[in-house]
């Protein structure tokens, strides 16, 4: 069965390395690594409103241990993040993806608001580019735009080596700028299908 990436890069998807075809192949995985994780201070009490939601962290910190569990179940491949501080704090981050035709998908992080994204491989670089972000309500999906959230998100990822690879995230606001980013490198390990 095809996986929710390899459906939405149809035959773009033989072009990523190996490292990136095993964190997104369809089935149960496990990502393990280390995330950066950077925001403006003045933007604190907003971050802490949006992660009552279920968005984003709300901690910044260096070299953060991650793990993300995949799973797919039906229609749905969830994720489960969570980010481990050296202090001890635990941070849990879970969404949702589901495929969104035309080669695009959407990442909840709730059951009423996500963000529509459209990836597509340069060299061998998997990009994302923000579409819009969506609230559900019942079967309408009603278009929020980019200004009135956290700005624009993109994301890039790379192969470090055959096992592991790079990630980085940003939301670039028009008016404030980047306003969020976490990058890191992971390593994924597959637990079956």
């Amino acid at each position: 069965m095809k996986s929710l990436m390899q459906q939405a890069l149809g035959a773009d998807w033989e072009k990523l390395p190996p490292a990136l075809q095993a964190h997104y192949r369809f089935g149960t995985n496990t990502d393990s690594g280390h995330m950066d994780i950077h925001y403006p201070g003045y933007l604190q009490p907003l971050l802490s409103a949006l992660r009552l939601l279920g968005a984003l962290v709300n901690r910044r910190g260096s070299r953060v241990d991650t793990v993300v569990e995949k799973e797919v179940v039906g229609e749905r491949q969830y994720w489960r993040r969570t980010v481990t501080y050296p202090d001890g704090r635990v941070i849990r981050f879970d969404s949702f993806w589901v495929a969104a035709g035309a080669g695009e998908v959407i990442e909840f992080v709730n059951p009423v608001l996500g963000l529509q994204m459209a990836p597509y491989v340069r060299g061998e670089r998997l990009h994302y580019r923000g579409v819009r972000y969506v609230a559900r309500i019942g079967p309408l999906l009603l278009p929020i735009p980019e200004w009135l959230m956290l700005g624009h998100a993109t994301i890039v990822e790379e192969a470090v080596d055959d096992t592991r690879f790079a990630m980085d995230f940003r939301l670039t606001h028009p008016l404030l700028g980047e306003v969020f980013r976490y990058a890191g490198e992971f390593e994924t390990a597959s637990r079956g299908s």
